[in-house]
């Protein structure tokens, strides 16, 4: 191999791992506020992934699961 063609690799090499840090960069949380990352990220933000009915259910049974446990501590107080 030539040195001439050496360097033209190498060079070719250096611009790829800049692409790829610049790209990384971007992931990291250094978005430029404009970018389509950013604001899908904050359309996204915040926004909740369950249903109210989905919410409604679970309120229900973490209350019964409270409510249990309170009997079976009144229960055993009682003993």
């Amino acid at each position: 191999m030539q040195v001439d063609q050496i360097l033209a690799e190498i060079d070719s090499e250096i611009e790829l791992l800049q692409q790829v840090r610049r790209l990384l960069a971007g992931l990291d949380g250094r978005r430029s506020k404009g970018s389509k990352a950013a604001k899908l990220a904050k359309k996204t933000a915040g926004k909740s992934k369950i249903s109210a009915e989905g919410r409604r259910r679970i309120s229900e049974a973490l209350k019964r699961r409270w409510a249990a446990r309170k009997k079976e501590a009144s229960a055993g107080k009682l003993k």
